[in-house]
């Protein structure tokens, strides 16, 4: 995998860039939450659990896990609920992709299987769906037939929609402004 550096802190970008599964979770974290720190959870929870196998987490006692989930500083601001949906979405990857959470996107034939698998994970509705996949392309090189069609706006070169283009602090910031400048023009619209 590409070195990632969306969570800004070498530590947790070493394991999002080592471990598909911690990936999967940081963009399942990635709502109501600072990107990179949400991005920095899977980091919190492979140093307090010992283990991101999904086999491992999905098997865990969901309260001990939602303990070390929402112990400060927690993976999320709502940490507890959170440990759930990364026990569900890592019991779909057990279940479903034989615990390989790569396998989710080097199988998928086409951009639009892509995203349709993304969709159907717990925690993933169309546009982080979407946004995943865009993750996936722009960094990763996952690019089935159709993916920038597929991902829609968040595949554009040159764009900060999203953490598809966080490479780094620079590029943060952009992401920042442009989600700033999104949620002003809604608010005036409204």
């Amino acid at each position: 995998m590409a070195a990632l550096t969306i969570a800004q802190d070498p530590a947790a970008d070493k394991v999002l860039s080592e471990d598909p599964f911690a990936l999967l979770v940081g963009m399942l974290l990635d709502q109501q939450f600072p990107m990179e720190r949400a991005f920095a959870g899977p980091a919190k929870i492979l140093e307090r659990f010992g283990t991101l196998e999904p086999a491992a987490l999905a098997a865990a006692e969901p309260e001990p896990f939602a303990d070390l989930c929402a112990t400060p500083p927690a993976i999320h601001r709502y940490g507890r609920s959170m440990a759930g949906r990364v026990q569900a979405l890592a019991a779909v990857v057990r279940d479903e992709y034989d615990g390989d959470a790569a396998s989710l996107w080097t199988t998928a034939s086409s951009g639009a299987e892509l995203v349709a698998r993304i969709r159907a994970l717990p925690g993933f509705g169309d546009q982080k769906a979407r946004i995943f996949a865009a993750l996936l392309g722009k960094q990763l090189g996952v690019r089935p037939q159709g993916w920038a069609e597929a991902c829609g706006a968040y595949a554009e070169p040159g764009s900060f929609r999203s953490v598809a283009d966080v490479v780094d602090p620079d590029s943060l910031q952009k992401v920042r402004d442009f989600k700033k400048a999104a949620k002003a023009a809604a608010k005036a619209g409204a």
